[in-house]
């Protein structure tokens, strides 16, 4: 496959960004999205051409969730429920012009090219998404009860890897599917009742003090999500911030 590249350049956060052009031959339909930039990376160093494209990427399987691109109009690409790195070559068609950018949302700077600064992230998870647990021998697994519907959707909640393709969706840049996500596997587990009330409240805080928009209600965060965390979590987010307004444990059936 012989492919155009449009990758955006930019050097730091307060540089003026660009598109540059560059050609790409015979990249292999099965090539990762990801091993198609090394291929690129590796024409503009041996050649002398540029500086090699930046990208962030870490796992290469799906499960860091460092790899968010922009690609044609959409996070992580053309194909649904996958990361960038997960994205083949086979998507495309010979001949094809490929437009490349990074998330574009005030809370993730860019720090060059096509990396941006998520440590927003980082900063709501240390607002309150976690729990306190005494140190000392490991309990039985048995011990703590949990009904499997609610197991099942706290996994489902948790596996939310923290891309930023809902922020890079949301016209808004909101990251309320994030936050409902993380807020949701712990709301739903016994160990995460006790401080319930003010993770949400932290955690929904430290959002919004970062920059992150309000929820434009168009589920375009989950229709973009590599994971497929459903938008059921911001509904649940919502419950467990009125009843911590409120003073009031909630109960869900």
């Amino acid at each position: 496959m012989n492919l155009t590249l449009h990758i955006w350049r930019q050097e730091n956060a307060k540089a003026k960004g660009r598109f540059e052009t560059y050609k790409v031959e015979n990249i292999s339909p099965d090539c990762s999205f990801l091993e198609m930039l090394d291929i690129l990376n590796e024409k503009l160093t041996n050649d002398h051409i540029a500086h090699p494209v930046c990208f962030d990427n870490d796992c290469r399987e799906g499960i860091c969730g460092m790899c968010g691109l922009y690609i044609n109009g959409r996070p992580h690409g053309n194909d649904d429920g996958v990361t960038t790195c997960q994205l083949h070559m086979r998507h495309f068609n010979d001949g094809d012009e490929i437009w490349i950018e990074p998330w574009r949302a005030k809370p993730f700077p860019v720090i060059r090219d096509l990396v941006v600064d998520r440590t927003a992230f980082d900063k709501i998870i240390q607002a309150g998404g976690y729990i306190s647990a005494t140190t000392g021998g490991v309990p039985d697994a048995n011990s703590i009860l949990i009904p499997k519907h609610k197991a099942d959707q706290a996994m489902d909640a948790a596996e939310c890897i923290g891309c930023g393709a809902c922020v890079a969706a949301c016209k808004n840049a909101s990251a309320m599917l994030f936050v409902s996500a993380k807020v949701s596997h712990l709301a739903l587990l016994p160990q995460g009742k006790p401080e319930a009330q003010d993770r949400v409240k932290k955690m929904v805080c430290k959002m919004d003090e970062l920059g992150f928009g309000a929820c434009t209600n168009t589920y375009a965060c989950e229709a973009e999500c590599p994971k497929q965390i459903k938008r059921q979590n911001i509904a649940r987010l919502n419950r467990e911030w009125i009843c911590s307004a409120l003073g009031r444990d909630r109960k869900e059936k």
